[in-house]
């Protein structure tokens, strides 16, 4: 058995509401500092009040954290998984105060974000730095595992959910597939790579799948009007297809792991109510979730850098990224003074 240069994993994500009660605290906590309008807020709120005010996103990530401690039990290295989260509870501070208790010196952090930019790589990283600076001088050191978006633990699931949407749609190879991601501010997209690498992983996936007709979109703005975000959004995009009297159409969430709040209510609700009013027959791909071949990467990840491995699994053109970031990756969007100022 190989030695590991790590003693736990720490599996980190967004967090969501676990109840009615929890719906404007969590997103009082994503939205502190941001300049989102509290009616924007209050819309949001809706979309979890809509399915009992409970966010899906904490039951799946119990399923991958006990799918992946498998994984790590059969073929190593058998490390201990803490889970902690940006934005409610289990929250991060309090996870890495469990961590020091139990003598936890180095860890390997997973972040349930597959692409690089702000608030899916570097925000996590300082979320974990003020976790540490919180608990004390005695709070492990955690290093974070690289982004996973042309690994091929990723790009296959997601190919294959790819082929069983199309098969629903009945339409053949030349079905199209809007591939969706999250929407974030120019400002971030500009100082970051997430805009290449969401592309360059919808590409793999497509080709995998055997998909000549695709595109990249967004969903789930949150910002002001004023402040110029990445388009085009999924709705404007299925009005065009429509326009183009497509009669039907996949829907691929590349940008998430899981079928999270994002992925239920802007698609599964809106997007789905927008094709049944348009008469577009649409299916949406599942997201990789628990597929074995991804809970494997996932392990891959964690013993590339715990057994020091030379091998870095990617496909494409992009190379693997960086295990380490660099001082300037990432850097938070510049707000306009205006904004600063309110």
């Amino acid at each position: 058995m190989q030695q590991s240069h790590y003693d736990a994993v720490l599996f980190v994500s967004f967090g969501g509401p676990d109840g009615p009660d929890d719906v404007l605290p969590f997103l009082e906590n994503v939205l502190r500092g941001r300049n989102v309008p509290r009616e924007r807020m209050l819309e949001v709120a809706e979309h979890y009040h809509h399915f009992g005010g409970k966010s899906p996103i904490n039951d799946q990530n119990k399923a991958l954290i006990d799918a992946l401690k498998q994984e790590l039990a059969a073929s190593g290295p058998d490390l201990p998984i803490y889970w902690g989260n940006r934005n409610w509870h289990p929250l991060l501070t309090d996870t890495l105060r469990e961590m020091t208790a139990a003598g936890v010196k180095r860890a390997l952090a997973f972040v349930t974000s597959g692409f690089s930019c702000y608030s899916g790589c570097r925000q996590y990283r300082e979320n974990i730095q003020a976790a540490r600076e919180a608990v004390g001088p005695q709070a492990p050191e955690i290093d974070k595992i690289r982004v996973f978006f042309n690994h091929p633990g990723f790009v296959g699931p997601m190919a294959s959910h790819v082929r069983d949407a199309i098969a629903a749609v009945g339409q053949g190879s030349s079905t199209p597939v809007l591939f969706t991601a999250h929407s974030i501010p120019l400002s971030m997209a500009s100082s970051s790579r997430y805009c290449e690498q969401l592309e360059e992983a919808s590409r793999l996936v497509a080709e995998a799948a055997g998909v000549t007709n695709w595109k990249l979109v967004y969903q789930s703005r949150s910002g002001p009007p004023t402040q110029p975000w990445l388009e085009p959004d999924v709705c404007d995009a299925i009005r065009a297809l429509h326009a183009e009297s497509v009669p039907g159409l996949v829907i691929a969430p590349i940008g998430f792991i899981s079928d999270h709040m994002e992925v239920l209510f802007d698609l599964d609700t809106e997007a789905a109510d927008l094709c049944k009013e348009l008469g577009i027959r649409m299916a949406r791909a599942a997201t990789v979730g628990t597929a074995p071949a991804f809970v494997r990467a996932v392990r891959d990840l964690i013993a590339e850098r715990a057994w020091q491995l030379p091998e870095r699994a990617a496909l494409g053109r992009l190379p693997a990224n960086h295990d380490v970031c660099p001082l300037d990756c990432c850097p938070a969007p510049v707000r306009p003074a205006a904004a600063r100022r309110g």
